[in-house]
Order: C-alpha cells, then sequence, then structure tokens
C-alpha cells in the first residue's frame, strides 16, 4: 500500500522538525558523559535513573562502571555519580551492562550483566542500604549463568510479593526470587520462554529467528496487565512489546512502540517505561549527542500517554523530550551537577564535596530549567567553587545565554582545585519563572576550577 511506504519518509520528517529551533532541546537527558540501557525507578518521590556509560571513542560496548542521575522534575537530572563498578564484583572481567534496581526489604538490589573470569556472560546482583549506594556484591559469585544470552536483567515485585527477574538475548528466561531477593526458587529453576511469533511476533523468517525480541526486556504490571517492553527486529533495533495476564504468560505481541529508521537513534536499544506523579515516561537511548554512535550512546525520555486499552502509542524521539512537571526551587541549596542541558563542562565526584562541576571552558554554560523565584523574587546568590587562579567568573544569566544578567560572581584563588570557598553576590531582576544559564568565563592559561553547589536567598 501507498501508505506504507511513505510511513518512513513521514515519522523522519516528523523528527526532522523536532530538530528546529525550540525553547528547549532537552534530548538528550544527560550530556556530560555517554550512557545507555536506561533503568528508571521512582523511589521516595524522586526518578532515580540508573545507566550504564560508554567510554568515549568506544568501538565496541566497552562499560566499566554504572552511573545514577535523580530529578524530581524531569527536566533538570543531578550527577549522582557511580553507585558502583566492575571492581564491585571480584569475578567479573568486562563490560559493565544494562543494570536495574529495585528496592525491597528496606534495601535496594541492582541486577547487572558482566563477563565472568573465563566463563561468559553472567548476571550478578548487588545490594545497597541507599539507592545513592554504594553497592556491595550479595553473593561473591554469579546470580545466574546458563547460557552467552545472560544479559538485561529486569526485575519486577508483584502484589503479591513475589518477585521476578528476566533477561535474555535472542533467547528470553525467567526466575522466580526469593524474599531475600539474592536467591531463587529451585523447584521452578531457570524457565525458558517460548518465542513464539503469537507471543513475540514474526520475525524476519530466518531460521535462527523465530520472533522479534531480540534483548533488553522491562517488566512490569499495569492495572492487571502485564507488560514485556524489548528491544526487536534485528539491527537496527526498534522497541516492540507484548502482554499478559499473568506475570509468567501466556504472552500476546502487541506491536512497535518506536521504529528504527529515525535519524540519530543508535543500532541498539532499550527501553525503560514508569509513572511518575500521574505522568507515563518512555526512557531509551540514541546517538545524538556530539561524537556520537553506536558504541557512544545517549540516555533520552519522552512522555506519553497510553490508550484506553492500555495499549501504546507510537512514540517517537524528539529533541525537545518531556515537559517539566514541578518547578525548581532556587532558595534550596542546588548541586551544580543539577543540568537540564550543558556546554563545555565535566562532572567529577571530588572528595569531601561530592560530584561537581569541574573544568569548564572558557563560554561553557549550564541550563537549569523552570525555576520559580516567586513574585517577590531573589535578592542575593550563594555559590560554593574552588580554584587554583583568579580572574574567572560565573555570570547568571535569565532563559538564555545571552538574556538579561541577574549576577556576576568573581572567583579568587581560593588555595587550590580542593579549597572551597563560598561566594555572595547581590542580585536583581529574578522574579517569576525563568531558565537560569550559569556561564563561566575563564581567563587563559588560568587552573583548575571547580564549582559544587549554588543557592538564591530572598
Amino acid at each position: 500500500m501507498k501508505t506504507s511506504k511513505l510511513l518512513p519518509s513521514l515519522l523522519t520528517l516528523s523528527y526532522a522538525l523536532t530538530l528546529l529551533p525550540a525553547a528547549r532541546a532537552d534530548n538528550p537527558i544527560i550530556q556530560t558523559r555517554y550512557t545507555a540501557d536506561p533503568a528508571p525507578v521512582v523511589i521516595h518521590g524522586k526518578v532515580y535513573l540508573y545507566t550504564d556509560h560508554d567510554e568515549d571513542h568506544a568501538t565496541w560496548f566497552v562499560m566499566k562502571d554504572w552511573r545514577l542521575y535523580t530529578s524530581s522534575d524531569m527536566v533538570n537530572w543531578t550527577d549522582e555519580g557511580s553507585p558502583l563498578s566492575l571492581k564491585t564484583f571480584s569475578w567479573a572481567a568486562r563490560d559493565a551492562w544494562a543494570p536495574q534496581v529495585i528496592q525491597r526489604n528496606g534495601k535496594y538490589y541492582c541486577y547487572a550483566p558482566m563477563t565472568q573470569k573465563g566463563v561468559g556472560m553472567s548476571v550478578g546482583v548487588a545490594v545497597a542500604n541507599r539507592p545513592e549506594g554504594p553497592f556491595h556484591d550479595a553473593l561473591g559469585h554469579p546470580l545466574v549463568h546458563i547460557s552467552p544470552a545472560d544479559i538485561d536483567p529486569t526485575v519486577f515485585i508483584d502484589r503479591d510479593g513475589q518477585a521476578y527477574l528476566y533477561w535474555g538475548n535472542s533467547q528470553l528466561f525467567y526466575v522466580k526470587l526469593n524474599r531475600d531477593m539474592i536467591s531463587y526458587d529451585q523447584k521452578v529453576g531457570i524457565v525458558k520462554v517460548p518465542l513464539t511469533p503469537a507471543a513475540f511476533g514474526k520475525g524476519p523468517g530466518l531460521k535462527h529467528r523465530r520472533s522479534l525480541y531480540v534483548e533488553g526486556p522491562w517488566f512490569y504490571r499495569r492495572g492487571n496487565l502485564y507488560y514485556l517492553v524489548y528491544a526487536a527486529g534485528g539491527i537496527p533495533e526498534f522497541i516492540a512489546y507484548s502482554t499478559s495476564p499473568g506475570p509468567t504468560g501466556p504472552w500476546t505481541y502487541r506491536g512497535i512502540i518506536m521504529p528504527n529508521h529515525l535519524p540519530h537513534l543508535a543500532f541498539t536499544n532499550h527501553p525503560g517505561v514508569i509513572d511518575y506523579k500521574g505522568h507515563s515516561y518512555f526512557f531509551y537511548h540514541n546517538q545524538a549527542l556530539p561524537g556520537g554512535g553506536g558504541f557512544d550512546r545517549s540516555v533520552c525520555v519522552e512522555e506519553f500517554k497510553y490508550n484506553p486499552d492500555g495499549s501504546f502509542p507510537t512514540i517517537l524521539p524528539t529533541r525537545k523530550g518531556a515537559p517539566p512537571i514541578a518547578h525548581l526551587d532556587p532558595f534550596k541549596r542546588t548541586r551544580a551537577a543539577t543540568i537540564a542541558w550543558e556546554s563545555g563542562i565535566h562532572t567529577e565526584n571530588l572528595s569531601g564535596a561530592g560530584v561537581c562541576v569541574t573544568g569548564e571552558q572558557n563560554g561553557a554554560y549550564i541550563k537549569v530549567e523552570n525555576v520559580d523565584f516567586g513574585a517577590r523574587g531573589a535578592r542575593s546568590l550563594a555559590l560554593n567553587a574552588a580554584s587554583e587562579s583568579s580572574g574567572s567568573s560565573i555570570v547568571v544569566h535569565l532563559d538564555s545565554v545571552n538574556g538579561p544578567v541577574i549576577a556576576t560572581v568573581t572567583v579568587p584563588d581560593t588555595g587550590g582545585a580542593d579549597a572551597w570557598k563560598v561566594l555572595h553576590s547581590d542580585i536583581q531582576g529574578a522574579e517569576g519563572v525563568h531558565d537560569l544559564y550559569f556561564v563561566f568565563n575563564r581567563q587563559p592559561g588560568s587552573g583548575a576550577f571547580n564549582f559544587a553547589w549554588w543557592q538564591f536567598g530572598k
């Protein structure tokens, strides 16, 4: 049919239109490093986004640690650092791939695949007392290993308290986890899910691929319906889903969520789905950042609404991303590593200060979105910085990098890159709701400069 031949062109045009200049361009949501395989979870009223981390200039899936970002408004994301890495697992050789974290028994459990020394891909489990970590290896050995397909675990606790762990590449397995979350029901054992066309869609006709399912399962329940969202179709991957009336099937293929022929998508994809504050969100990754590619990916998010029957709409990737759902309070201390968009900056976990902004180039900036100063506005600004030399400054603009200036904070030589000093500035003209731009002016040859937090005063 003509409509089916036109669909790829129309979808590509739709995405291209999102690249036109707009008030916001917040996808990918993390720009300070390459991230992939998003695993969002809502904890204590905040979104915790766990990712893996593509190393710069990689020519394969080279990943050595996992990263964590948090948000309460879906546009400003705070870099919480690395809660665990390959070093957490003494048995791991390489490949810190797609993780997922879940809360139970007052603890937090992270399931992640790694290549086991001398064995192959295996799924391990780490535990922490706080969602920010640090996590430690719960077993000292993998939780499961049966085949090279042991990647991309997804975990879910049903309303009856039974927990399930699904995983697999080109094959799909699950176990019923025990309440300790670090062992599984040995009587049931490891179950291999039949990948029938009715359950997971009809594949391209190759003998070794009976269904569209490839990898990256994301398992959850909504109402009385169970969802399995996954990367599908081969290379390049699209995102599809199946549903079931029960946690172990029978599964019914429901269709495509995100097509694979759109610009800036990587040849792989990986879904994550949550509901938060009455909104539904779809996480994925692309390769849209400068220098990005199939092995240098970046996490994105789109807001969506389920259809009345519980089915997914088609979700197209955008540069605009999800809209804000809350204002940021500027009168509370905010970490400098809280970012909606940035240019030319880096983040690093510095001793005694947590994750900070560091290594800023001249003209680099941080955008913080949807900041509410209220009708009375702000009258002062405090920020914490450390510098090896004098002559640098942070200029605060409203609404754009060239917008009205409300503060200029000169940063002196504080005595070193780890010698922190709280600097102050009077401000004017900061009333109502604005985006904030912290623009860094650096002198040529100036030494190391670090920025930890900021806070406005009424």
